[in-house]
């Protein structure tokens, strides 16, 4: 017997019939004799409902009820869920994230779960009962306050239950059948992956792709919870998230990822001394904009340079705006924005033994026309920002070129 956890998403849990198909997919498990814990999102788009009747009401919402809001959606799931395993003959039982509980910091809207007291579930479970908890939800019992972990936060629920309960693996249910070598809605060759380490899927993640959320894939890796990502709809091996050791023979590049949600500033004329980056970068980070890729040219003169750097669209305006603000004080010439800019990049643990990764992905983009306009570069991974007209066309030769188009 293995205990086993099983996360659905909004689409896997969107209507009746879908919740009935996830119901179908929970007693498949509990006949073969496994105990299941569940961890539901709610029903497809009722969080975006939800946010939206929040900031209807007030602008500046309290953050505390705006988590008491926008998590209701999985108590409804959780609830309808249990009564339908329960018509079909399966033990069952909601539960909400303060009653497990699910204990986090007090950071409402984005907190993290600290630790998942579950004793009581694992006697329950232990008893033959599937336990079917409300995933996104945490409690901050000093203020005995319900919290959310964020968008995405339910992948994070289920691998932390995971993870407390010592759970044999945790099935990440969603509208996909795996993880792919790159979109497979650009790249018709894309090829669905058996199996990918922690580290690539978290640079995949993080680097734009929809799977899972990195937070997730984060602690999955401290806490080395194997993760199976699943498709709802079909009767498919899905993709294992493992660690390096249980992949025998690594792949240089694994995977070519994009995110459109990318905006580049560049300021022109900035003094050329010690000092001066801390002065642009300390108050984004104070603001919270989070900077990402960063390139200073060289200065002819050895007073004046520019400095590229990229940040979210969505903090886009806030950051040239705090800039612009300051822009006696920082001395720079001139500020240059452009949004229509996306990042790609190449991923794999072979990286770290093969040289060469990086020079193909240049040859290959200057072979079709494509002008780099960042780079940056980790141990397992090459991001490079191009013009996003060219977002296709760079996916497509980059998979040809690393050898990962499907027979």
């Amino acid at each position: 017997m293995a205990r086993i956890v099983m996360k659905f998403g909004g689409t896997s849990v969107a209507d009746l019939d879908c919740i009935r198909n996830v119901a179908r997919r929970v007693r498949c498990e509990v006949e073969a004799g496994h105990q299941v814990a569940v961890a539901v999102s709610a029903m497809a788009g009722e969080t975006n409902k939800l946010v939206g009747w929040v900031r209807e009401a007030a602008a500046l919402a309290d953050l505390r009820e705006y988590d008491a809001v926008v998590s209701s959606g999985e108590n409804v799931t959780a609830g309808l869920l249990a009564l339908v395993l329960q018509a079909d003959g399966v033990p069952a039982r909601s539960w909400q994230g303060w009653q497990v509980p699910v204990i986090t910091d007090a950071a409402h809207g984005s907190a993290r779960i600290q630790r998942i007291e579950t004793e009581e579930l694992e006697r329950r479970l232990a008893e033959g009962q599937v336990a079917v908890m409300a995933g996104f939800q945490g409690l901050e019992p000093e203020r005995n306050r319900v919290t959310t972990l964020g968008r995405g936060g339910t992948d994070t629920s289920g691998v932390a239950l995971a993870a407390a309960l010592g759970a044999e693996r945790c099935d990440i249910y969603t509208d996909v059948d795996g993880v792919y070598t790159s979109d497979p809605r650009i790249v018709a060759k894309a090829r669905k992956l058996d199996k990918i380490t922690y580290e690539e899927m978290l640079e995949m993640a993080s680097l734009g792709a929809k799977v899972l959320q990195t937070r997730s894939v984060e602690m999955a890796m401290k806490h080395r919870v194997r993760v199976q990502v699943r498709s709802s709809f079909a009767d498919t091996p899905g993709t294992l998230v493992v660690d390096e050791d249980e992949i025998v023979e690594q792949a240089v590049v694994s995977g070519v990822t994009y995110s459109r949600d990318e905006a580049k500033i560049t300021l022109m004329g900035v003094p050329d001394r010690p000092g001066f980056a801390a002065s642009i970068f300390g108050p984004l980070a104070e603001a919270a904009i989070n900077v990402d890729m960063i390139v200073q040219s060289v200065s002819g003169d050895g007073e004046r340079t520019d400095m590229t750097f990229t940040v979210t669209k969505q903090d886009l305006a806030r950051a040239v705006h705090l800039l612009t603000e300051r822009e006696a004080e920082l001395g720079f010439g001139d500020l240059r924005q452009a949004s229509d800019v996306v990042k790609v990049s190449v991923i794999g643990v072979g990286m770290r033994s093969h040289a060469g990764v990086a020079q193909k992905m240049f040859k290959t983009l200057a072979e079709k026309g494509i002008n780099i306009q960042v780079i940056s570069t980790s141990e397992i991974k090459v991001s490079v920002l191009i013009s996003e007209a060219y977002t296709e066309l760079a996916l497509r030769s980059l998979h040809t070129a690393y050898g990962l188009d499907a027979a």
